[in-house]
């Protein structure tokens, strides 16, 4: 996009928009020039993408491009670096990717709320505008982004960020201001949404509405309980299974009562309770009985004097 400075740099360029700019004395037109030999529409530039054409509207003898008179009603044709001198006022059509230096339309940067716009058009260089608690964009130098674009009101709409959320409001602009691609009167932004004012779209930049947030669910004091494992000897209600006095009982009852000792010594005592003690007893009983049995055959062997 083309845009049209004053050689003089006392005002601010009007960037050249589809489909045309006025150029007079009126304060109707998108550029104004103050002066007894102009017109109040005086001449209009054709704009289709950056191909420009030039149109005097009235008969005047002080209207030049690059120095040679503009006869009325003619299509000129106009590419940067030309220059045009209407009255005493001499223009330039600018080219802004030619442009060495910064353009006036860099907004003042006072304070930082956290959020800002991002041009999505080329001819502004993909800036980024930071948004102050009261922001006024249009096209007077008075606003806090000041944006040269023909169609675009001079004071055009006012942003606001309050508790950290960011609203617009349209100024009552002739264009219009729209958020995500619907016109609006007043309405809050969001980031990532889409502004636009007239023609000119930018990208919100600022913070996210949802914080992330991490949950923690408490545990009961002492930690987890463990449910007692249940063991073969067990039944449905936890209680022993084994008969009293059997074997199984009595070792199940020696190990309870020494749960405390290491586990070398808790084996060691399951080992002693074997059958090999109960066989030397036995042993020892069947040994005393016949004893008993061949005292007692001797003894009445003797009395029937059969020894």
């Amino acid at each position: 996009m083309l845009k049209l400075r004053f050689t003089n740099n006392k005002q601010n360029a009007v960037w050249l928009v589809e489909p045309k700019v006025t150029i007079g004395r009126s304060a109707a037109c998108d550029l104004v020039i103050d002066h007894a030999s102009i017109k109040d529409v005086h001449a209009e530039i054709r704009v289709n993408y950056e191909q420009l054409h030039f149109l005097l509207l009235n008969d005047s003898d002080t209207t030049f491009i690059n120095g040679k008179p503009v006869p009325k009603g003619r299509l000129i044709i106009l590419k940067p670096k030309y220059s045009i001198r209407i009255g005493d006022t001499e223009l330039q059509v600018i080219d802004p990717k030619q442009e060495s230096q910064s353009t006036p339309t860099i907004p003042r940067q006072i304070e930082s709320t956290g959020w800002a716009l991002k041009a999505n058009h080329s001819a502004l260089a993909n800036r980024v505008f930071p948004v102050k608690a009261k922001t006024l964009v249009g096209r007077s130098n008075e606003c806090d982004i000041t944006l040269a674009a023909a169609h675009l009101s001079r004071r055009h709409a006012e942003m606001v960020v309050k508790d950290g959320l960011m609203y617009v409001k349209d100024l009552g602009s002739s264009n219009g201001t729209f958020v995500n691609g619907q016109r609006i009167t007043e309405a809050r932004i969001k980031r990532g949404d889409d502004l636009r004012f007239d023609t000119l779209s930018f990208g919100v930049i600022g913070p996210s509405d949802d914080l992330d947030k991490t949950t923690l669910r408490s545990v009961p004091k002492g930690g987890p309980r463990m449910a007692p494992a249940r063991t073969p000897e067990s039944g449905a209600g936890g209680k022993s299974q084994v008969p009293a006095g059997s074997r199984e009982d009595t070792i199940r009852r020696h190990q309870s009562g020494s749960n405390r000792r290491p586990a070398a010594q808790a084996a060691a005592a399951v080992e002693t309770i074997e059958p090999t003690s109960k066989s030397s007893s036995v042993g020892a009983v069947t040994g005393l009985l016949l004893l008993l049995v061949i005292g007692g055959g001797a003894y009445l062997a003797w009395q029937n004097g059969l020894i």
